[in-house]
């Protein structure tokens, strides 16, 4: 099949590229609203018990959960004429807007309870709201009234925060930072490429495929945000998959093509060689990568989904673009891939000698795997042993739901987070409310639960409709409207713990403890986070194994053996552990979060590890199945040996290594422009897969797999019989292909 498209690009190559800049164009236009249809939550799902609490409560008890809070400020706030003022002017607007419910403030509260409304230092006093809405709704509507509301300077500034205006502050920081990361990538990666290619024409290449895909991408994702739901999350790893995978694809069949060149070939038969080679190898790696990105399918939340949508299809889009697309460039640029070549001019420059093409068994790279296959097992254990160190830290680590601190310190909903952490005795937008829907008891049993739950540590009050509680005495009144004959009754439980550390963890467990008049349902940011926590890790195990048993299935029919899997698979989970230890060192731990700009909670979002998992899974085995493919094929070409078996590793890993390690420094240059984005869970995926894709090209691909290899000999294309006769059916086999090519035609560029 691929010859046939070769050929067809071959013959055709002006149509090929004119119906490919159609799609672009349409695709483009179709997506260019896509991010204003995508939602920003989506990582829990209606069964959990905190979600069914919360839907609960905005069903019969509306305006009970308060997801908007502003901040208004000023000197001495309880007593400031213009603060009060200010405060009548906001809450009249709220009251305007049909879906806020439930206002209430410092100003309108009993004065029995408005004291736990006013800031420590009496600087800042608050009003609640509840804007009711969906994923996509609430940020939406949180920005809106955001605009509307908030007052940056003077005597008297309102900022808004809760969860509805965070989640509209993410929304908007991503989308800035997509701009800004395509700004830093596109540039830097174009001039690398005209560096590792050494002429502006090659390097346009990759880049010209990168744009299609990314564009192809985004007018999917908008067909999809038609059908189903899409976090707006998926957007940045749309645009760094495709640029990435695009670069990644071209460079292979780009360095093939000009080898073939090298070699003789016309540009026709240079580009169906290439496509037949190259190109087979990168339709199995992107078979790989999509179908470890699809693993995420598993899990129900749609934030992961999202990915699993995002990702097969600019997989799908880059792998089409790079063997049906670019032969047709390759042939109309033809003799010309040179053109703009900037080594000589650069030489000169810097009075350096011309510049010689070595032989493979002149380069860096044998000579690097030569010297490890002479040492096999200490290189093997001393690598092994560090990256097992490296990986350490991620035995310790804790997971917690994103929240406001996510997003930088100038951020409105960050500040107003900030505030409500450390000038309040307790923070009112991490409460836990508890919610009994089949209550019909009696006042003094409600009287004496909201007693027990507010003996339990770290937890300032317990405002129930019979009294509010502190330390087991009652302190006020409570709020008759918080229970209803027909449905049940709510507590709302504070607390001065972080929600999402240890603490608040056994804090949440600790309420649960406490026995109930009746069903108890918590929920609240520590209730949420917990049950996310849960239902993720249940469906780890069937990821896992699906991408596992995916990855052996494809690498075998791939190589024929059932050695070379197991290995690729061992390695690669090896190099990700490694990569998760140092992110938790970085991003859990904090120590190196002045410098990288971030806050550090003692928390990773669990979302973000899966994610890396299986992108970085997915990018690491297409080093390997391009690094794979070349000593397959020297290994076919040669003697059946131990020697034979460590002149191909040596052979393949010459012919691949610069364009690898090439390949992984501009992918982890399109993955470090999303590293720079201003929300922290998205800074660590984009460094997490940089460091994964970066380790994985070099520690792994040029020391541990070549030293692997020599100890396993002739064993690394091993298969049982039943099996070798599944892959002669099935499987790559590329014994035609080169009983095409002569031995002198086959070694003409290694001599």
């Amino acid at each position: 099949m691929l010859t046939r498209i070769a050929h067809t690009a071959v013959a055709r190559p002006r149509l090929v590229v004119a119906v490919a800049l159609l799609l672009m164009i349409l695709c483009g236009a179709i997506g260019a609203t896509v991010h204003s249809h995508m939602k920003s939550g989506g990582f829990v799902t209606e069964d959990l018990d905190s979600v069914q609490a919360s839907q609960y409560l905005s069903d019969h008890f509306p305006g009970s959960e308060p997801n908007y809070v502003l901040t208004i400020s000023a000197e001495d706030v309880g007593n400031s004429a213009a603060a009060r003022e200010a405060a009548d002017r906001a809450i009249s607007v709220l009251r305007t807007h049909p879906e806020v419910r439930g206002v209430q403030s410092y100003w309108t509260a009993r004065p029995d309870l408005k004291q736990g409304m006013l800031s420590k230092d009496r600087n800042h006093a608050l009003i609640l709201a509840s804007i009711e809405g969906d994923d996509a709704e609430l940020p939406v509507r949180a920005a809106k009234l955001s605009e509307e509301l908030q007052v940056e300077s003077g005597p008297v500034t309102i900022k808004a925060g809760g969860l509805a205006a965070t989640f509209g502050d993410i929304n908007t920081q991503i989308s800035k930072d997509l701009i800004i990361a395509e700004a830093i990538a596109i540039p830097i990666t174009g001039l690398l490429l005209a560096l590792v290619f050494g002429s502006l024409m090659a390097a346009a290449l990759p880049v010209a495929i990168g744009l299609f895909a990314i564009a192809a991408s985004l007018g999917i994702l908008r067909v999809l945000t038609a059908l189903t739901d899409v976090s707006i999350f998926a957007l940045n790893m749309t645009t760094a998959l495709g640029l990435a995978l695009a670069i990644d694809y071209s460079l292979f069949i780009v360095s093939r093509y000009r080898e073939e060149l090298t070699a003789g070939a016309t540009p026709a038969a240079a580009v169906t060689r290439a496509i037949r080679t190259a190109g087979r190898t990168v339709v199995y790696s992107a078979l790989v990568v999509a179908l470890s990105l699809s693993a995420l399918l598993v899990f129900p939340q749609y934030f992961f989904r999202s990915f699993a949508y995002a990702g097969i299809a600019v997989v799908a889009a880059a792998a089409a673009a790079a063997v049906i697309v670019l032969p047709a460039l390759l042939i109309l640029v033809g003799h010309r891939i040179d053109a703009g070549d900037l080594r000589a001019p650069m030489r000169r420059l810097f009075r350096l000698s011309p510049r010689t093409e070595k032989a493979p068994r002149q380069t860096f790279w044998y000579g690097l795997v030569i010297a490890v296959m002479k040492r096999p097992m200490s290189i093997a254990l001393a690598t092994t042993a560090f990256l097992l160190l490296l990986g350490a830290p991620f035995l310790g680590v804790q997971f917690g739901y994103p929240d406001d601190r996510a997003l930088p310190t100038d951020v409105a909903s960050r500040q107003v987070g900030d505030i409500l952490r450390t000038e309040f005795d307790a923070d009112l937008a991490s409460s836990a409310t508890v919610v009994l829907p089949e209550f019909r008891g009696s006042a003094a049993e409600l009287d004496a639960y909201a007693r027990e739950l507010s003996k339990v540590p770290d937890v300032p009050a317990v405002l129930s409709s019979a009294a509010v509680y502190r330390n087991g005495m009652r302190v006020a009144a409570g709020v008759p409207e918080m229970t209803d004959p027909q449905h049940g009754a709510y507590l709302s439980v504070a607390t001065s713990l972080d929600p999402y550390s240890t603490a608040g963890g056994v804090q949440l467990d600790t309420l649960r403890t406490v026995a109930a008049p009746s069903k108890a349902l918590i929920t609240g940011p520590g209730a949420l986070n917990q049950d996310s926590v849960t239902a993720i890790t249940g469906k780890l195990p069937l990821a896992g194994a699906l991408i596992a048993l995916t990855t052996l299935v494809l690498l075998f029919l791939f190589t024929g053996s059932v050695v070379l899997p197991i290995k690729a698979l061992i390695l690669n989970i090896l190099s990700l552990a490694a990569t998760f230890g140092a992110m938790v060192w970085i991003f859990q731990e904090g120590h190196l979060s002045e410098l990288l700009g971030f806050t550090a909670t003692g928390t990773l979002n669990l979302a973000m590890p899966i994610l890396m998992f299986s992108l970085a899974f997915g990018a690491s085995m297409d080093y390997e199945v391009f690094l794979l493919s070349r000593i397959r094929e020297e290994w076919l070409a040669g003697p059946k040996t131990t020697e034979g078996n460590t002149e191909a590793v040596a052979m393949g890993v010459a012919r691949t290594g610069r364009i690898f390690t090439a390949a992984a420094l501009l992918m982890s240059i399109v993955f470090l422009g999303v590293a720079a984005s201003g929300v922290s869970m998205m800074k660590l995926f984009g460094l997490g897969c940089a460091l994964a894709v970066i380790s994985d090209a070099t520690v792994i691909r040029g020391l541990l797999a070549p030293a692997l290899m020599r100890m396993m000999g002739t064993w690394n294309w091993w298969a049982p019989k039943p099996l070798v006769v599944l892959h002669n059916k099935f499987g790559l086999d590329e014994a035609e292909d080169i009983a095409h090519d002569t031995p002198k035609r086959l070694h003409s560029a290694s001599v």
